[in-house]
């Protein structure tokens, strides 16, 4: 049989369609009663069987995620076995005692996990009473005992919770643990991604030597009773992700080749652990490229695991079957539910998709995995790993099975117990347990992911550790709860919808869909020019518009004579009156159809972004959703904005205070965000009544011509939006011009404050200045923070877009106990992001935006090597103006004293006891534009949010990519005059105030007032 075509299927089909393959397949009533029976037999068996060392659905019983006390116990699971400082363990100890009351967990339980946790974490309540506040309890209770004795309960107790989920620190006491249990095994080395080339050789190591040690004690039963190995794709490289399928595909199936063919050598069971949604058609390219191999031919141990509460499930394992039919072999297949559910709805609403690649109702879910049970029994060629904690779910599949003895069951050590147990009771069908290996104090933060994904609300573990939640509850047909039109969650929107009513999300495009990829990439390849950019009054010279890439023609810009500045600008005031008195719905409905357009046009937009501007497909695509953002928020602010008031008086007065345009705005935008920025400046100007000139930065004035264009065709009169393309000398003389009633700026605090000087120095009516200016955007690390989540944060702040964002992170600062491994992991992920032609789909960072960049960063470089205070420095590609991303050592936080706009990060480091000094350093440089900071200390997070060193403050995420709407953008000091951006106060900004009074007794009296009638 020939090898079956790439996988595809399509990304997120409608929820509904499903619900109706699952309701006409639902089971005859004689499999339902059986369902029904044996679901109830398997929860009575649980219930009857509580051990003195319970699950975690005790654990979840006696710490509700629902409740402050279990969020503060998950909080502090994740992150104290990690923080090497006993200062910032204790702050971190305090934090969470102080969330909730513990009191009524001291002896609440007979099991042994539930014990250690409340008579760590419940001590305050015992010692000291129940009256006082939380933190008081606490200071107390240190003061009593002291913190020393207060930490190492903490510690203690999140050991024993280590102890109890993760199966063994080391392969050897996985193993060594193991001997003797009736049960299967699949050990799970937990890399949980791989960011540097050291993390992957790391992880490739661990599972060398896993499989080589499973082996050595695996015995003598053969497939598929023998032990196995689960292996994560995305452990074993440093860029596992869709932009980066060539080089995926070029360095990682002969890793992962050489690690079945162990595997396979011994006979065992190797099992490729799911990933997201995003990575699916990635995984399975590499996995068709592995199974291929001629040396696996005959080995029935290839397992792959397949998410149940994916829409593309059944799909999956119609491409895995196809393989094993292709290749002759029978194929291991693991179903799940799933483990990353939050997630992958997160990223769907980011990246604006139309539907979600996951069901939003675990009924469909559970649904979804009964027919892929279903599907999976059918298909000879692949042996059925049935991964549940469901009751019912396991009553279905035994129904199902029948007879049959040719599969198993699956569970996560720590998870299950009681199920299984009752499961024994009535079944001979063998489970395997799914073993987490590896140190506690790096794995309990994956431990937190499993109790959460396990303890939410729906879930069967928590509803069934609850013994309030009734029996008939518990095994309830799954097909009852989705009748009646009910496949969506009700509570949750479509990505399109999240941001209603204010406005429609704009659509994206999941670059891990094969489909919708291509789509893009052949309108981008469709655009053709010829490019040109004219102003709207006299030009002088014809320049060529070149790109930052390579030099290249872009197309062509006809410069603005400084002798038409006049012409425009009186053009500009005649067409304000007429565009300020259109009603406000009709320039808002301009905006929408603008934003329509852009979405429809964005091909050439997109080209432009990438040529003239230099961006990466990511960066560009995400400019342009912006723009559409831009445009429908404003359109939907603008009536809200602009709506006349009354207000109060005495009798016989009527007061109105009324909105209309002021006049002609200049607006005067960056070469950073062409598009963005220069449509969100001149789109507020615009739905306010106010006629506009703009002048776009020299670099990029061909995205600019577009944007006009676009917004004339949309409705905008040609003399209400001019366009004037120029150098510095265009932009002072229209801030020179008398008729000029504002100005909106983003640029460098230099030009900012030149513009400011100019306005003060004309003679006549005084016009506004709307700046943003950049700053020096600082991120503080505590050692709490989760480093591979910094590293993620820290890559993304400093170099994405080439570090050409004003929210770009400048300054790391890092506590001095985590820092040298913080730094070392960073360079090395650092050393991972490739350089080059951001119009090639795997380059991650592009050129900046010309030569005199390059040339200032260059430098700045340079004296930091001569000094040695250099930590790091990539390669640039020859030719095009490019800078790699570099990190430099600062010796204090005070020495980095203005901006650099580029792919530069700064580090300092910070001790322990200094939080608020240090906030006080970053704030003296007087900048206040974008914060970060990465801790799990909430009072810390509450004290940054009070103090505001900046306008947006980011905390335990990246730093850029405000949302327009969500994260109104802007700061103040040296970084800006406010209003946000994308914020509810900015149109006021470009609006004139008027107060109308009224006398309505003026006729003879007050007409209501004299009517009023006694009650």
């Amino acid at each position: 049989m020939t090898e079956p075509l790439p996988f595809a299927a399509p990304y997120a089909p409608p929820d509904e369609d499903f619900a109706a393959q699952f309701l006409a397949g639902r089971p005859s009533l004689a499999d339902q009663r059986a369902i029904t029976g044996k679901a109830r037999t398997l929860v009575q068996g649980m219930r009857a069987e509580r051990g003195a060392l319970g699950g975690v659905e005790d654990f979840l019983h006696e710490f509700s995620l629902s409740s402050r006390e279990g969020l503060a116990v998950m909080a502090l699971a994740e992150s104290l076995l990690r923080v090497p400082d006993d200062a910032t363990a204790d702050a971190l100890i305090v934090d969470k005692l102080a969330a909730g009351d513990f009191s009524h967990h001291a002896a609440a339980s007979d099991v042994m996990l539930v014990q250690a946790c409340a008579f760590a974490l419940g001590l305050s309540a015992r010692l000291v009473g129940q009256e006082a506040e939380p933190r008081g309890l606490v200071a107390d209770l240190a003061r009593r005992i002291g913190l020393p004795a207060l930490r190492t309960a903490a510690r203690q107790a999140m050991r024993l919770m280590g102890a109890h989920f993760v199966f063994g620190e080391t392969i050897e006491d996985a193993l060594t643990r193991a001997k003797g249990k009736r049960e299967r095994f699949s050990f799970d080395m937990l890399g949980e991604g791989a960011r540097s080339a050291a993390d992957a050789q790391r992880y490739f190591d661990a599972y060398a030597t896993a499989i080589r040690a499973i082996a050595a004690s695996a015995g003598a039963a053969p497939l598929p009773g023998r032990p196995g190995i689960s292996v994560k794709l995305s452990a074993l490289h440093p860029r596992y992700e869709a932009i980066s399928r060539a080089r995926v595909l070029a360095e990682l199936p002969p890793r992962l080749l050489e690690l079945a063919r162990l595997a396979r050598a011994q006979d065992l069971a190797f099992t490729i652990d799911a990933e997201e949604a995003d990575r699916l058609e990635l995984s399975l390219d590499v996995i068709a490229r592995v199974v291929a191999d001629s040396s696996l031919a005959g080995w029935e141990g290839f397992g792959v695991a397949v998410q149940a509460y994916q829409k593309r499930a059944r799909d999956v394992i119609d491409y895995v079957d196809a393989l094993a039919q292709a290749h002759d072999r029978r194929f291991m297949l693991r179903l799940v539910k799933g483990a990353y559910w939050d997630s992958e709805i997160k990223r769907a609403q980011e990246r604006g998709l139309a539907d979600y690649p996951v069901f939003t109702r675990k009924a469909m879910t559970d649904l979804n995995y009964d027919a892929c049970a279903a599907q999976l029994l059918a298909a000879p060629r692949l042996y059925p790993q049935f991964a549940t904690h469901n009751a019912r779910s396991v009553a279905e599949i035994l129904v199902r099975a029948g007879d049959r003895e040719d599969y198993e069951f699956q569970r996560l050590h720590g998870m299950g117990e009681a199920l299984y147990d009752a499961l024994a009771a009535i079944s001979a069908a063998p489970v395997r347990v799914y073993a987490p290996v590896g140190p506690h104090r790096d794995l309990l933060a994956y431990l937190v992911r499993r109790l959460i994904e396990n303890g939410a609300n729906s879930s069967f573990v928590a509803r069934a550790a609850d013994p309030e939640t009734p029996e008939a509850a518990l095994i309830a047909d799954p097909h009852l709860a989705i009748s009646g039109g009910r496949a969506r969650h009700p509570r949750l929107p479509s990505p399109s919808e999240i941001y209603q009513p204010q406005r429609a999300n704009s659509k994206g495009v999941e670059f891990g869909d094969r489909q919708a990829l291509a789509a893009l990439r052949e309108s981008i390849a469709a655009a053709r020019g010829p490019f040109v950019a004219r102003p709207a009054g006299g030009a002088t010279k014809v320049r060529a518009v070149t790109s930052p890439v390579d030099g290249a023609a872009v197309g062509e810009v006809a410069e603005t004579e400084e002798a038409a500045i006049r012409d425009m600008m009186a053009a500009a005031a005649r067409a304000f009156p007429p565009w300020n008195r259109t009603g406000v719905e009709a320039r808002a409905g301009i905006l929408k159809r603008a934003a329509d357009l852009l979405e429809a046009r964005r091909g050439v937009f997109l080209a432009l972004l990438q040529s003239e501007a230099g961006k990466t497909l990511d960066d560009a695509l995400a400019e342009l959703r912006e723009a559409a953002d831009m445009c429908r928020y404003y359109a939907g602010q603008a009536r809200p904005a602009g709506a006349e008031i009354r207000l109060p008086g005495p009798t016989g007065e009527d007061n109105r205070l009324r909105y209309e345009g002021r006049g002609v705005f200049v607006c005067i935008s960056p070469w950073n965000f062409p598009l963005a920025i220069f449509l969100g400046q001149v789109a507020a100007a615009l739905v306010t009544g106010n006629a506009v000139v703009a002048k776009p930065a020299e670099q990029t004035p061909l995205i600019a011509a577009q944007a006009v264009a676009l917004l004339h065709e949309a409705g905008v009169p040609r003399a209400a939006l001019q366009l004037a393309p120029g150098a510095g000398n265009i932009g002072a003389a229209l801030v020179a011009d008398p008729r000029t009633a504002g100005v909106v700026f983003t640029g460098s605090v230099e030009v900012a404050q030149h513009i400011n000087r100019a306005l003060a120095a004309r003679d006549g009516a005084l016009a506004l200045l709307i700046a943003e200016t950049g700053g020096v955007n600082a991120m503080i690390v505590d050692s709490t923070a989760l480093i591979e989540q910094v590293v993620d944060d820290v890559l993304a702040s400093a170099f994405r877009s080439a570090g050409q964002r004003c929210s770009a992170l400048r300054l790391l600062c890092i506590q001095e106990d985590i820092a040298a491994v913080v730094i070392e992991r960073l360079i090395g992920a650092a050393k991972e992001l490739r350089i080059g032609d951001p119009r090639d789909l795997g380059v991650h960072v592009g050129p900046v935006i010309d030569a005199d960049a390059k040339e200032k960063l260059d430098r700045h470089v340079a004296e930091a090597r001569a000094a040695g205070r250099l930590l790091y420095c990539g390669e640039s590609p020859q030719g095009g103006s490019f800078v790699a991303p570099a990190i430099i050592r600062l010796a204090r936080v005070g020495d980095l004293r203005r901006e650099i706009f580029g792919p530069v990060l700064h580090v300092a480091t910070w001790r322990a006891g200094r939080f608020d000094a240090l906030i006080e350093e970053i704030e003296a440089g007087g900048y206040g534009l974008t914060f970060g900071l990465e801790t799990r200390i909430e009072t810390r997070m509450q004290a940054v949010a009070r103090s505001a060193p900046a306008g947006n403050i980011y905390i335990n995420r990246n730093m850029i990519g405000a949302v327009v709407g969500s994260q109104p953008f802007g700061g103040f000091g040296l970084s800006g005059t406010g209003p946000k951006a994308g914020g509810p106060d900015y149109l006021r900004r470009f609006l004139r105030e008027i107060t109308v009074t009224t006398n309505t007794a003026s006729s003879g009296g007050d007409a209501g007032l004299l009517s009023l009638e006694d009650d």
